[in-house]
Order: structure tokens, then sequence, then C-alpha cells
């Protein structure tokens, strides 16, 4: 398979909106990363938006619990369009996004002092869920009955917790995740100010956002995202 760095590159050029109704995403991010620490991140970058500009959000709740988006577009223009009601509060802010190699991705905001690297790797459950995904055919990636079976799938194999592909975002809408390929995060460190958010692990209590689980190890995934008010 073609290295995550070059894909996510070819989606930066031509990113295409996903047919059907409602509002549509088509990009590439990590889906969460739980640390030892209590810290949880997760990244959206959306080259393609059906509800405005190409957008990066970056998630992060405290230890405390305490959930707080950046993103480098509007609140309405971006992920706090549906999780606004769960957030302790969001920032506009300059995101920058840097392929270091192949498979290291390094996320900076620089006026929160905020720097981020992940390096990706495959293992024969990603290799696997890949070479399934690719056989799948796109109507059924909108099915709630596939994709209520695929997310708990996915979660099991990759030894993740609990993973849901379909449910309702906290403001209230409906959504559906397809993450058409996926890589685990095999590294990461991660600072926040003059804290070092320490090494990954899983939480005592797996995270989420309404129906959405923050898997309880790293993972990137490429692909599509879809809301809807019902």
């Amino acid at each position: 398979m073609t290295s995550p760095s070059v894909q996510a590159a070819e989606i930066e050029r031509h990113a295409r909106l996903p047919a059907g109704a409602g509002e549509r995403f088509t990009g590439y991010g990590v889906m969460g990363l739980p640390f030892a620490s209590g810290h949880v991140l997760a990244l959206r970058r959306f080259p393609a938006s059906s509800i405005g500009p190409a957008y990066t959000s970056v998630w992060h709740r405290d230890p405390a619990g305490r959930w707080e988006f950046w993103q480098d577009q509007p609140d309405d223009q971006a992920c706090s369009r549906y999780f606004s009601s769960a957030l302790a509060g969001t920032r506009q802010a300059h995101i920058e996004l840097d392929w270091a190699s192949e498979s290291t991705l390094q996320i900076t905001i620089a006026e929160a002092g905020f720097t981020w690297k992940v390096t990706l790797g495959a293992s024969a459950a990603t290799r696997a869920l890949n070479a399934i995904g690719t056989l799948v055919p796109d109507r059924a990636w909108r099915a709630p009955s596939v994709l209520a079976v695929m997310g708990p799938a996915a979660g099991k194999a990759l030894r993740a917790g609990r993973v849901a592909m379909i449910g309702k975002a906290p403001n209230g809408h409906a959504f559906v995740a397809n993450p058409q390929r996926i890589w685990l995060i095999a590294k990461s460190s991660a600072r926040l100010g003059d804290q070092h958010l320490g090494p990954p692990g899983p939480l005592g209590q797996q995270a989420r956002l309404g129906d959405f689980w923050i898997p309880q190890r790293g993972v990137f995934a490429i692909g599509r995202a879809f809301f809807s008010d019902s």
C-alpha cells in the first residue's frame, strides 16, 4: 500500500465530496489517541467539506475530562458544529501539518505552544481490514446495518476498545464515519506549553463524545464522514 503521506497528499490535491445528501467530508486524521496521563488527542483534516472551506481541527481532552477544540475555521464550518455542546471551549488558530517522513506527521499550533508528532505503522489487523475495505461496495459504507457490525469488529481486531461508525454527535446530528484505510500509531509524543503529555496508553474508562468513541489505542484513518439532522 502507498505510504500515508503520499495518500494524504493525493487527497489534498484531488479531494472530492462523496455523493449524497446531508453534510459530507473527505479527508484524514487521527481518530483518537489516549495518553497514560489521561490526556486525549485527535485530529481531523478535511480538504473537502460541504459546509465551507477545507479545515483542520485538533481535539484535546485533559485528564479532568474537559474537551477543547482548536480549528482554523469558525465554529459553524468545523467540527464544533457537531460537538460544541460537549466542549469546554473552542479556539480558532493556525494549524500546521508537516509530513517529516513517509509515515511521520507533525502537528503544530504555535500560538498554543502545542506540538504533536505521530509515527504510523501497519499490522496484520490493519492490512486485513484495509483489504476488506476495498471489497465493500460504496452503498454498504452508508448502510447502518453493515456499519453497526463493522465498527465493533474493527475495534476488536485492532484491540482498540469500542468503535462506532454510526451514532449521534453531542449536538444531535446523526453521523456516519467511513475509515476506509487505517494505520496504527506506533509512536507519538506531544507537548502543550511546558507540559509533556507523556506516553500513549489506554484510559481506565474509554473516552467518548456522544456516540463517537475514542479508540483505546491510536488509529490514523483516511476516509469520509457524513452528518445529518435526523
